[in-house]
């Protein structure tokens, strides 16, 4: 059976050194900065004079930024990412003017954020599993909780943070994949609301309700976040509990819906999917 040569991403938790963590802080920081400075004189140019600035007039304006002396701390992180921030922010706007994204927004600290580093901005030594960045002396200290392709070499990384304070790794490698083994079973699939999807060969998926699991939990976290002095540390830590919380939530409803769709398109060469708002028959 041929193979065909795919990208894909693998995802993994790692856990930073305090001075890991504080280099990549300041790097998220940076690169949410370059990105809403670009994203802002973008739009200004366009009010102003009704002119396009190009990705490689924003390159320009890095480098005078970079210069300048209220902005000399870009200097002090890897200029990788804050390149691939300006990269980000060209293909948000191509997707908005091909009518396949929303128009370029303002990235939020609240939201966590990324840095995408490409091949000469870090090592790898697939042999031992390391990982090292750029500016860094040590490699990171990542779960490998699956292994990689054999040989693999990654051709770009990217680290991000989510609002739970979780730190994670992207590693995109080139691999070779089997296409599915084809059959001749065909099956439907109808959404419920009692049940979570009721199959046309009379199986049932019960809903398995997360949040209903979660609920008593987020409702007091919830609560003893309310209590709390905006800004205040205590305010963070019952923040991050509350985004904790969710997090998981969302963590077994991806997990659950992955395993049920794999199962899925595994035993069938065809599926029929009803064309219907959920949503509007809970009203």
């Amino acid at each position: 059976m041929e193979t065909s040569r795919t990208q894909r991403a693998y995802r993994f938790r790692f856990y930073p050194t305090p001075g890991q963590e504080n280099l990549l802080r300041r790097t998220l920081g940076c690169v949410r900065l370059v990105y809403n400075k670009a994203l802002a004189l973008r739009s200004e140019t366009w009010t102003r004079e009704q002119r396009n600035v190009s990705y490689r007039d924003t390159g320009k304006a890095l480098t005078g930024w970079k210069k300048s002396e209220g902005l000399a701390f870009l200097n002090d992180v890897s200029c990788v990412p804050l390149q691939q921030a300006l990269r980000h922010l060209q293909t948000a706007y191509s997707n908005f003017f091909n009518h396949t994204g929303d128009f370029p927004a303002f990235k939020r600290k609240a939201h966590g954020g990324s840095a995408t580093f490409t091949r000469y901005a870090f090592t790898w030594d697939g042999c031992k599993r390391h990982l090292k960045l750029a500016k860094m002396k040590e490699p990171l200290r990542v779960i490998w909780s699956r292994t990689l392709p054999v040989k693999a070499v990654p051709s770009s990384v990217t680290i991000s943070l989510d609002a739970a304070g979780r730190w994670h790794v992207g590693i995109l490698v080139e691999e070779h994949v089997k296409p599915i083994p084809r059959t001749d079973t065909r099956i439907g699939v109808d959404m419920g609301v009692d049940s979570f999807a009721a199959l046309s060969d009379g199986e049932k998926i019960p809903n398995p309700r997360f949040r209903k699991r979660n609920a008593k939990r987020l409702g007091k976290a919830q609560r003893n976040l309310a209590r709390k002095q905006k800004g205040s540390r205590n305010y963070e830590k019952a923040r991050l509990k509350v985004a904790r919380i969710q997090a998981q939530g969302a963590d077994r409803r991806k997990d659950f819906l992955h395993k049920l769709s794999t199962r899925i398109i595994r035993e069938n060469q065809t599926v029929v999917l009803e064309d219907l708002a959920v949503r509007n028959m809970c009203r």
